[in-house]
């Protein structure tokens, strides 16, 4: 029997050191910009605010990473792409927002950069399948 994925909390002190440990300077230049950016633009009532850092736990192919806004109010999100629009806690906006982000930079022509979003972006799908908005989550980013 597989053993889930767990989420875990980064404290805040180690918020930075971790998001280094696994992006590097990816993270300033391009990953966390591109997520604040898909809040934005998917979810007309998201302002802004402080975000949970979270990483997940090791299943052999390394350790994932997702943050999500730090509110207990749905969002109300509208993927022109595909057509979809619903509600989503903020864990499952920012599962979202990471996934989409994740996808976009994993056809960078940076080959380093490629394959490090695509291993994030496995990494939290995996994930993503055991959350209880897996269908939401998924509609969003299909």
């Amino acid at each position: 029997m597989d053993t889930p994925i767990q989420r875990i909390a980064v404290p805040d002190h180690r918020r930075m050191a971790t998001v280094h440990q696994l992006f590097g300077l990816p993270w300033p230049l391009y990953v966390e910009p591109l997520i604040f950016h898909l809040a934005d633009s998917l979810a007309p009532d998201y302002a802004g605010g402080l975000w949970t850092f979270y990483t997940l736990t090791d299943t052999g192919e390394g350790t994932g990473f997702y943050m999500a806004p730090e509110v207990d109010t749905p969002f109300h999100v509208v993927c022109v792409g595909n057509h979809w629009e619903g509600m989503l806690s903020a864990d499952a906006l920012g599962i979202v927002c990471c996934l989409m982000a994740y996808s976009q930079l994993s056809f960078s022509k940076n080959s380093a950069l490629s394959s490090l979003m695509a291993q994030h972006y496995h990494r939290l799908r995996a994930y993503m399948f055991d959350h209880p908005e897996v269908r939401a989550i998924l509609r969003a980013t299909d």
